[in-house]
């Protein structure tokens, strides 16, 4: 079984480079060694009115529950990444639910900043559930619920354990990633 991470990102805005949490885990010979989690300050955070339910540069409170106010004081994703970079050392591929998305926000994030985003290749666990189990619909509640697998949804760590947890699941199931 190859090393890999799996990574979740939760978003302020529609903007790719908006990340305000990221969770990474790291899987070594199948079983998770390392977890790291970061509430990250968005580019575009009002900070005027940090005690607004949702104001509209911080649309996706409803989804996440993550408000101005909890990153305010937080490490902009430059200031956070070079300390939750080491956890990828090694890695052969990251993993997330519906990478394009994870993959997408991680390019924005890493150009925003102005450092090189992480050459690892992404596999995405929505092709693998739909590949391995045939499950649909495949949204992470659907499929952590038929591999039996915890999930706190929209929690970056949770989502990134949960996404570690199908690949290991593939994994012992013979698929080669």
């Amino acid at each position: 079984m190859s090393v890999f991470v799996a990574i979740d990102f939760e978003t302020a805005d529609r903007g790719q480079d908006s990340a305000c949490s990221v969770g990474l885990v790291r899987v070594e010979r199948g079983l998770i060694t390392k977890k790291a989690v970061q509430l990250i300050q968005p580019p575009r955070i009002d900070s005027g009115d940090l005690f607004s339910p949702a104001p509209p540069d911080f649309e996706f409170t409803y989804i996440h529950g993550i408000k101005p106010a909890m990153v305010a004081h937080q490490p902009t994703f430059g200031q956070a990444w070079p300390a939750l970079a080491p956890i990828l050392e090694g890695a052969h591929f990251l993993a997330a639910h519906n990478a394009p998305f994870d993959n997408g926000v991680l390019t924005a994030c890493c150009a925003a900043a102005g450092i090189p985003k992480p050459a690892h290749r992404f596999v995405c666990t929505v092709r693998l559930a739909r590949e391995v189990w045939k499950i649909y619909p495949t949204k992470l509640p659907n499929v952590c619920e038929k591999l039996g697998i915890a999930l706190n949804h929209h929690e970056a760590l949770s989502d990134a354990e949960a996404c570690a947890n199908i690949v290991i699941a593939a994994q012992k199931k013979g698929v080669k990633i």
